[in-house]
């Protein structure tokens, strides 16, 4: 519940998961989908897109296409 989740500095909620819980969703569906990450941790696929193009940006994980899908990875 949003009720119950510490804001941040700016206000802004703090994310419910950590970067390390996305990236341990992402290791153990690997090639994992958006969705597949989402449906792990229970939350909204936007909110699992928003959080590994974040990492992505980080050089924590890695997306690749498989066809018409995207995947992510664990960079190692």
């Amino acid at each position: 519940m949003s009720g119950d989740r510490e804001r941040d500095e700016s206000g802004q909620f703090e994310p419910e998961y950590t970067d390390e819980e996305i990236i341990q969703a992402v290791r153990l569906n690997e090639p994992a989908g958006t969705q597949e990450v989402a449906d792990e941790l229970g939350i909204a696929r936007q909110s699992v897109d928003y959080r590994l193009r974040k990492l992505l940006d980080q050089g924590h994980v890695e997306k690749q296409k498989i066809g018409n899908s995207l995947v992510w990875r664990v960079s190692e």
